[in-house]
């Protein structure tokens, strides 16, 4: 039994090194578009096909959600695209961890420390430069839309205030929660999913086949939690970010 903290690597396109993790996200992102060209082929005025009613179920759940959550329709709509966005593909990176074959389809390689198992697929989120990607994208754009909603100045000023030092001071706490929150972001993702992994693979290896199943469907769980915590902590700094400091 082999556990790797980092991702192994798999092969290269250039300079360019193409790890397990990164396989499993573009193989995610597959799915995900794959299902919105599905949708799109079959998309109808009126629904008339299974796929169609229940994507449009889905989404609109989830504006429903959102709403509920930002008080909003308008704000619900203009969230959803990141949010949503954000939610399915951390929702199906978390679950397709939990494939037969990964983590156990790979190759033996030579190392330093001699022969080891290199998986060939493995959980994209339990790569912490997966997550850290992730936080930084959230986070990001919870500045560009702040600026797109309340402008420039209005927004920097939430950080950089010169009018008294007492606002400096809170500007300067600001800046420091704002790399808090990737850091957060990240590691509590890739920890829950990491240690998920772990316990999936000792299980497997002290006592195979049955033993294994009911951990499976908590880490499906766990996986929609980590998923649906991650989408709202971002709905929640996107809806700070878009109000005007007062």
């Amino acid at each position: 039994m082999h556990i790797s903290l980092a991702a192994e690597h798999i092969f290269s396109i250039g300079v360019f090194s193409v790890t397990n993790t990164l396989l499993m996200a573009w193989l995610a992102m597959g799915v995900l578009i794959a299902f919105a060209l599905v949708v799109h082929r079959v998309l109808k005025p009126l629904p008339e096909s299974g796929v169609q009613n229940f994507a449009e179920a889905v989404v609109d759940g989830a504006v429903s959600f959102i709403e509920s959550a930002v008080g909003s329709r308008k704000d619900a709509e203009r969230f959803f695209p990141v949010v949503a966005t954000i939610f399915f593909f951390v929702l199906v990176s978390n679950w397709m961890g939990i494939f037969p074959g990964v983590g156990s389809i790979g190759f033996h390689e030579a190392t330093e420390h001699g022969e080891v198992f290199a998986p060939l697929f493995r959980s994209a989120n339990s790569d912490v430069n997966m997550t850290l990607a992730l936080a930084i994208v959230a986070v990001a754009t919870t500045h560009i839309m702040g600026v797109a909603a309340i402008g420039f100045f209005k927004h920097a000023g939430k950080f950089i205030n010169f009018s008294n030092p007492i606002l400096f001071f809170v500007g300067l706490l600001e800046l420091v929660g704002e790399v808090a929150k990737m850091v957060s972001f990240s590691f509590r993702l890739f920890g829950n999913i990491f240690a998920g992994e772990i316990l999936l693979t000792v299980i497997a290896f002290l006592v195979p086949y049955i033993a294994p199943l009911p951990f499976l469907g908590l880490e499906l769980f766990v996986g929609f939690m980590q998923a649906l915590v991650f989408a709202m902590l971002t709905l929640v700094f996107l809806t700070i970010a878009t109000a005007e400091h007062h």
